[in-house]
């Protein structure tokens, strides 16, 4: 049998090429080539190692007939164009957890170099003022670290700072109480943690919901003199607001090693003395290169010669044979969890899924991975159907698989709940027709009360009083804002009780239009959905 082929076309610890060989994959280690140079050379391998440097785009994909694979040493695949990827049949993996440690320490050493002002002090010494006078720094003993982000390197870092005699508050929405007390911290809401934190350090990633998570309201409910490091991603704080408050001394320092525009050319933070930054170097260290170089060359070894599916982006860990029955299924699961997580906010220490009728008879834990891909993408941007349940976890969320092979008024039914603050919420969905990739998926049911829709694109969801003229109200509003509404699906508990709408719209739903939207007389609650 022939061998699988590989290319490494970026630099990487030459370890990773000895590890393909030893499992069975021939492999060229070629770096440095231009577009058009790996244009001409894709298309003899089976398999491309990659890191930062490589853009794989669908020039590069249309040129690679032979490719079955793409592993990324290291988390962004920002260089690789996975829908197209997805397209050709290309599985993109990555390794989300190699350079945990190495981003912590670094975060770590950010946080004490501005407490002493260390790369300020290093310089004015060098040039040989010996400014000793100049600099009172502060020690971090007894102080409180307020985490934003509790993940896999929220923990470490608050490991790191507990040994340093730190008090550690954490604001994630996954972070059980459990797992709080596992790790050590304090659970806290957004504006306990602004208030109370004298540093702060931010390990999320950057979506929808933590985009500038530290906007300049947010920077204005922190404690004075509070001191701002950020090792996670560009665009999670307002930069110019931050410079602002440096400036003011309202922030006493902050330590940046990513930003919103990279590489950072420019800056209103640059300049400011009591600012320090590095070019993005959280991963830079000698083992974190190793490990996901060794990591990306296991995974996509499996692959190539067992078939077998780690931290891939766009494909869940399928058998062959399961493959056709469960994608259906899979895609109406997603969805339901995609509904749960934008609708669904705050503390989520258990959820459950249940199969019932003929889902009962699949495998289920492809369906559970999805429900929980989609339910924690608003707060991941890395999370996939292999990685999701590592991920809750990690985070100490309960999974329940429930089978019910009874009969009820679907054929088929998938239902997900979640236990919240608030109680019990639960959505169900079957699946309808022709359910190839999910197009006969239909929600059947949210939070108790029945309702068909399909759950595709952008929606509007309004929970309102069941009131004659209601539906003119909300029609007349999106016609005034110049929105075209797909379809229009109702359901209510009684008559004259509470309801709900699902709007499907053809384009995203403004804050301006879901704040209008709130103002209809009859209307509880409104929120923009996208799937």
């Amino acid at each position: 049998m022939t061998k699988p082929k590989v290319l490494i076309s970026d630099k990487m610890d030459p370890n990773a090429a000895r590890i393909f060989e030893e499992r069975g994959c021939d492999v060229d280690v070629i770096t440095g080539e231009t577009a058009e140079e790996l244009l001409v050379r894709i298309g003899e391998y089976d398999g491309l190692a990659i890191r930062s440097s490589t853009k794989v785009t669908p020039e590069i994909l249309d040129a690679a007939t032979r490719l079955k694979v793409i592993g990324r040493a290291g988390i962004g695949v920002d260089n690789v164009d996975i829908p197209y990827a997805s397209g050709k049949g290309v599985v993109v993996m990555n390794t989300p957890f190699g350079n945990s440690i190495t981003t912590a320490e670094h975060a770590i050493a950010m946080m004490m170099a501005l407490a002493r002002q260390i790369p300020q002090a290093n310089a004015g010494t060098q040039a040989g003022e010996w400014p000793k006078s100049s600099f009172m720094g502060v020690e971090v003993t007894g102080k409180t670290l307020g985490l934003i982000g509790a993940g896999n390197i929220g923990s470490i870092v608050a490991a790191r700072a507990q040994g340093l005699k730190m008090k550690v508050i954490a604001f994630d929405p996954f972070l059980t109480p459990e797992r709080a007390i596992e790790i050590g911290v304090e659970k806290v809401d957004l504006d306990g943690l602004l208030e109370r934190a004298d540093f702060i350090t931010l390990h999320t990633p950057l979506t929808d919901e933590t985009r500038n998570i530290l906007s300049r309201e947010s920077l204005g409910k922190t404690k004075a003199g509070v001191r701002i490091v950020n090792c996670a991603r560009g665009g999670l704080i307002d930069e110019a607001a931050l410079a602002d408050l440096l400036e003011s001394g309202h922030v006493a320092g902050a330590a940046l090693d990513v930003f919103q525009t990279e590489p950072a050319k420019e800056s209103p933070l640059f300049g400011m003395p009591n600012f320090i930054c590095t070019p993005h170097l959280g991963a830079s260290t000698t083992e974190a290169q190793v490990n996901v170089a060794l990591q990306v060359a296991e995974q996509m070894a499996d692959y190539l010669v067992n078939g077998g599916v780690t931290n891939a982006l766009n494909m869940p860990s399928l058998s062959a044979e399961e493959a056709p029955k469960l994608k259906p299924y899979m895609a109406l699961a997603e969805r339901l969890g995609s509904l749960v997580g934008q609708l669904a906010h705050g503390n989520l220490p258990k959820i459950s899924v249940e199969l019932e009728g003929d889902a009962a008879e699949l495998n289920p834990k492809p369906i559970t991975g999805a429900v929980l891909a989609g339910l924690m993408r608003r707060y991941s941007d890395t999370v996939n159907m292999v990685n999701a349940p590592y991920l809750a976890k990690e985070r100490g969320i309960e999974v329940r698989e429930i089978r019910n092979t009874r009969e009820g008024i679907y054929q088929t039914l998938v239902r997900v709940t979640v236990a919240t603050d608030a109680g019990d919420r639960s959505v169900a969905g079957t699946l309808f027709g022709n359910a190839k990739d999910g197009g006969g998926a239909r929600l059947t049911e949210i939070f108790g009360i029945g309702i068909e829709a399909e759950l595709d694109g952008d929606m509007l969801y309004i929970v309102n009083d069941d009131a004659p003229g209601f539906i003119g109200r909300i029609g007349t509003l999106m016609g005034e804002n110049g929105i075209n509404i797909g379809t229009f699906n109702l359901g209510r508990r009684q008559a004259g009780g509470e309801a709900v709408l699902l709007l499907s719209v053809d384009q995203p739903i403004s804050q301006e239009v879901a704040e209008r939207a709130e103002k209809v007389e009859g209307v509880r609650f409104v929120k923009p959905l996208a799937f």
